[in-house]
């Protein structure tokens, strides 16, 4: 196990080419390990339990009174939040809505909440300039609840959102501006949202505990070097099969790190998300017998629920699912596709939560973030920047003003 409560098994590759690789990412590795203790990566600084967030106990008591809370963000300024409250939700006690995405329909949404007298407003953009959070927030914008109820997360400069924070005297948190986004969830734009949440945001931190641990390296290493390999001969599409919906959220955070992270130089690797049992029935017959360009991460738990059937409500032929949990069956079928891929060779690796805490959820957000960065540096690319995604907003920007 990785962390106690998570474990990751590689089904990826045993090649000579692999093997090889695995030398090459230790040194890496140790280069990464030597940086980060000379504090030499300020982009993942946040994931260590010494980082100084942006905001006070007092803050924190005055809002974390609401009952519920209403985040607007997009990409990597929502999506850590997201799959923190998804992943811990049974713990969470209060409503947390996301919009995180232009839509028409995002006023008759808002304006169905129930109880929006018990809630605060979390508004996120690094920049503080991102078309979609300033669109949506100004939708809202007019309403007379957001008095004293409003949080600004955003860099400290000249920029729209802290224009809007002062218009309506809203709480203003400043964001790193050298953390971008997809880095962002153990900063001030996921653990803010996670305390008001009531979680320990101390316990998700464990960046200098894990790089001690050996399992933890040893599979960070393992996984690096099998998808290096991987992608060195062409297999650069990613899938995450998730059999757990709490983990689509960090499936699709994944997706996002993945992507913007490596996707430069005409390199990168094509990251999608399919859920399990669902997609057998639709997307299984091209992964099984269409070409042979992917691999996969299975997500899992091995959490139970209560969900039992009954078998007076079976046919004859069904029975056999008589008494059987929901979650037994969900488990038989991820089981089976991987069986099915052993026997055809598919490429792929296993992380299954046999717990769901804070810990788990921050040690997968290192191992992802630490394999993200190892792998950029053996493509031979900025793992920082986002010139396309920065191309495509000046555009953007340009077509409006016409």
């Amino acid at each position: 196990m990785i962390e106690k409560g998570i474990s990751i098994k590689n089904y990826f590759t045993n090649s000579s080419q692999y093997k090889k690789n695995i030398i090459t990412v230790r040194k890496f590795f140790k280069s990464l390990l030597r940086e980060i203790k000379e504090k030499k990566i300020p982009q993942i600084d946040s994931y260590k339990k010494d980082y100084k967030l942006d905001f006070s106990k007092k803050t924190i008591k005055k809002f974390s009174k609401y009952k519920n809370i209403i985040v607007i963000g997009t990409g990597g300024s929502i999506l850590g939040a997201r799959s923190i409250y998804s992943f811990l939700k049974k713990k969470i006690k209060k409503k947390v809505f996301f919009f995180d995405n232009l839509d028409e329909n995002l006023h008759f949404i808002y304006k169905n909440i129930k109880n929006k007298n018990n809630a605060c407003y979390i508004i996120i953009s690094k920049s503080g300039n991102t078309l979609e959070t300033i669109s949506n927030f100004s939708l809202i914008l007019s309403n007379k609840l957001l008095n004293n109820k409003l949080i600004i997360i955003t860099k400290n400069s000249n920029n729209a959102l802290i224009e809007m924070a002062k218009k309506k005297n809203a709480e203003i948190i400043f964001h790193k501006d050298i953390i971008s986004g997809r880095y962002s969830v153990l900063s001030e734009v996921g653990m803010f949202p996670a305390k008001l949440m009531g979680l320990n945001i101390n316990n998700f931190k464990n960046l200098k505990t894990l790089i001690k641990n050996k399992k933890f390296i040893h599979s960070l290493i393992e996984s690096v070097a099998a998808i290096y390999t991987l992608h060195s001969n062409k297999i650069n599409n990613s899938v995450i099969f998730n059999y757990d919906t709490s983990l689509n959220n960090l499936g699709l955070w994944y997706q996002q790190l993945v992507s913007e992270s490596l996707g430069k130089n005409g390199k990168g690797i094509h990251t999608t998300l399919a859920i399990g049992p669902r997609d057998q029935h639709s997307l299984l017959q091209l992964y099984v017998d269409g070409p042979k360009d992917k691999f996969f991460t299975f997500f899992n738990s091995s959490e139970k629920n209560n969900f039992k059937l009954s078998k007076k409500n079976l046919p004859t032929k069904y029975k056999f699912l008589g008494k059987k949990n929901i979650n037994d069956i969900i488990n038989s079928q991820c089981e089976a596709v991987k069986n099915i891929f052993r026997l055809k060779k598919i490429p792929f690796r296993e992380i299954t939560f046999y717990k769901k805490k804070e810990s788990q959820l921050g040690a997968i957000f290192t191992f992802f973030v630490l394999e993200t960065i190892l792998l950029s540096r053996l493509m031979k690319v900025n793992p920082f920047n986002q010139p396309g995604v920065e191309e495509v907003k000046i555009k953007t920007k340009k077509i409006l003003l016409k």
